[in-house]
This record gives structure tokens, C-alpha cells and sequence, in this order.
């Protein structure tokens, strides 16, 4: 019965903490996460899903109690008070469920840290750099061209673009498609995080982590630094743009014209009228 109790706790709470899929980014007066666009966001979500539904099942039974205690035990019920200090049975209960709750949440808590540490076969690599303050972007397996990606001033948003969160340069990744990043710093510490992958991992100068993607839908995906990085830490967006494998590819011929390789000096694409930069 309580195991029963709690599931359906938990699913309800995962339901209303995820949300409608309306967009990959933050909306005012947000509850709860963005919709989950990767399996392992997916997890993250109902992950809380049960926690949520644990600590709501705990706080209401607690207080449940209080609210007994207070009425069973109150003055004109209790004149005389009771001097029992102890009771053994009620005490091996409220140590043994803390344990089995720990427990329930432990499993699956370690099952998620496994399925997102362990990097499955991937079919493409990315690098994203952190810098104060932008990130830098490699492809190394198709062609190995690098880009800049800065937040867009106030005064250069279009319709639609959203502000702090767009960048000059998106990042076009193909959906469908299991993906590596790897992630690092140039300066000091900061943060690659897009909360609709269910992906925070910290830009370490160094030091090179990595994190493995696989995009359900194309559409496009927001974050920020999360890692206090200096005076414009605010000003890091991270944009993700998914779409189809035959777009990415179209786009990846697009960019090896249109962007420097690492090592070159950076070359800048006329792209309003067509021209192919000078090499």
C-alpha cells in the first residue's frame, strides 16, 4: 500500500515538475524543470519526480504527528504528565525507515550517475572552450573549424531572439545523434550547462572533461555559465540549435567556408552577399 502511495506520488510530482514542452528555455513564473530534450534529462526528471514525492509523502506524515502530539497530549487531556522516556519498538522503527527511505533513493541515484557518466558510442565530438567571457567551439571531426559564440547586445536582438540567452554564433549539433562534448577553459573556472540536456559540467583550465548528448527533437536549446567566472559571468549564454542530419551536414559545409580552422588566424565570411573569405 505504501509502496503503491509512493509511486503514484511520484509520478505525479514528475508530470507537474517537468511541465508542458513548450520551449528549452526559462519562462516567467517557471515551476518546475524544462522539458526534457535527452535520455538523460529525462532520468534527472523523474529522479525528482520520486524525490519530490518522498519528501511530500515524509513532510505530511510528519506533519500529521505534530498535529496529533498537539491534540492527544495537550494540558486538560494530560494533567498529570506521562514520565515513559523510552519504547523500544517505536524506536527501531523510526531508525530502520530513514534507512529503507535512504535506500529507495540511493538505487536509482547511482544508476543515474552511472548512465551519465558512462559514454556510449559516439558519432560526432564537439570542444566547447570557456572563456572570460564567451565560449569557443571546435568541430574536430568535420574539419576541425573553430568559432566564437558572445550574447547578443541588447540593441543587436531580432524578433524572437531572446535576450542574455541568443549568441552571435549558435552551436548546430544533428539530433538523433549520440554526441561528445568536451569541455574546458582557457582563464578560470567555468561551467557548460543547458538545462533541457540535463548537463552541468564544470570548464576547468587543464583539464578536459567530457559529456555525452543525444538530442530527441530538433529545435533550440538555451543555457548559461553556472560557474561565477568574473565581472560579466551573466553574459555566457550557451545556444544549441538541433536539427536533422541532412541539415547539420548542409550547415557543416556552410561552416568550414564560413569559419577559421584551429590554429589559423580568424577569418570573417561576408555572408549577406554570398563571398567566400580570402584565405
Amino acid at each position: 500500500m505504501i509502496a503503491r502511495l509512493i509511486r503514484s506520488t511520484a509520478a505525479l510530482a514528475a508530470f507537474l515538475s517537468t511541465g508542458p514542452a513548450l520551449a528549452a528555455a526559462p519562462t516567467p513564473w517557471q515551476m518546475g524543470l524544462q522539458p526534457a530534450a535527452t535520455p538523460i534529462m529525462e532520468r534527472i526528471a523523474g529522479f525528482h519526480g520520486l524525490l519530490l514525492g518522498i519528501i511530500t509523502f515524509v513532510c505530511l506524515f510528519v506533519l500529521a504527528l505534530l498535529l496529533y502530539a498537539c491534540w492527544r497530549f495537550r494540558e486538560d487531556r494530560n494533567p498529570v504528565p506521562s514520565k515513559q522516556a523510552h519504547n523500544t519498538a517505536l524506536e527501531i522503527v523510526w531508525t530502520v525507515v530513514p534507512v529503507l527511505i535512504l535506500v529507495i533513493i540511493a538505487v536509482p541515484s547511482f544508476k543515474l550517475l552511472y548512465f551519465q557518466d558512462v559514454l556510449p558510442k559516439t558519432e560526432l565530438t564537439i570542444k566547447a572552450i570557456g572563456k572570460q567571457w564567451l565560449w569557443s567551439y571546435e568541430y574536430p571531426d568535420n574539419g576541425n573549424f573553430t568559432f566564437d559564440a558572445l550574447a547578443l547586445d541588447d540593441t543587436e536582438l531580432k524578433p524572437g531572439q531572446l535576450r542574455l540567452l541568443d549568441t552571435d554564433n549558435i552551436v548546430v549539433l544533428p539530433a538523433k545523434t549520440y554526441v561528445k562534448v568536451q569541455v574546458t577553459a582557457s582563464d578560470v573556472l567555468h561551467s557548460w550547462t543547458v538545462p533541457a540536456f540535463g548537463v552541468k559540467i564544470d570548464a576547468v583550465p587543464g583539464r578536459l572533461n567530457e559529456v555525452w548528448l543525444y538530442i530527441n527533437e530538433p529545435g533550440t536549446y538555451y543555457g548559461q555559465c553556472s560557474e561565477l567566472c568574473g565581472l560579466r559571468h551573466g553574459f555566457m549564454p550557451i545556444a544549441v540549435k538541433a536539427v536533422s542530419k541532412p541539415e547539420f551536414e548542409a550547415w557543416v559545409a556552410e561552416a568550414q567556408k564560413r569559419y577559421a580552422k584551429v590554429g589559423e588566424a580568424t577569418r570573417v565570411a561576408a555572408f549577406a552577399d554570398g563571398a567566400r573569405p580570402t584565405e
